[in-house]
């Protein structure tokens, strides 16, 4: 699914028109991707948590070169879903969409 289809999802749901749709929901990401920014974590109750996390430093190593390089430490969004999500998932899907894998 894309953001177009669940925007259309959403309209045909709820009776709101696309375009007004289409602006809370770009709203949201922009908020929560703020938020992140910002150095805070967002907790959606029943749904998840988008949370910052670190990455330590480490040496990698620059493939075409063959040299080691340092990677710094940095900080990575990611999302982790409520138990009543997960939950949901785990008992309503049965395999994976066609053409999709892990």
């Amino acid at each position: 699914m894309r953001k177009a289809d669940l925007v259309a999802m959403i309209s045909e749901k709820t009776g709101v028109p696309k375009v007004d749709v289409l602006v809370s929901l770009e709203m949201f990401f922009k908020e929560v991707k703020g938020t992140l920014a910002e150095g805070e974590n967002v907790y959606i109750r029943g749904f998840g948590s988008f949370v910052i996390k670190r990455r330590a430093k480490k040496i990698g190593r620059h493939i075409k070169k063959n040299v080691a390089i340092e990677i710094p430490e940095h900080y990575i969004p990611s999302f982790k879903p409520a138990k009543v999500f997960v939950e949901q998932v785990k008992n309503k899907v049965t395999q994976m969409p066609e053409g999709e894998e892990e």
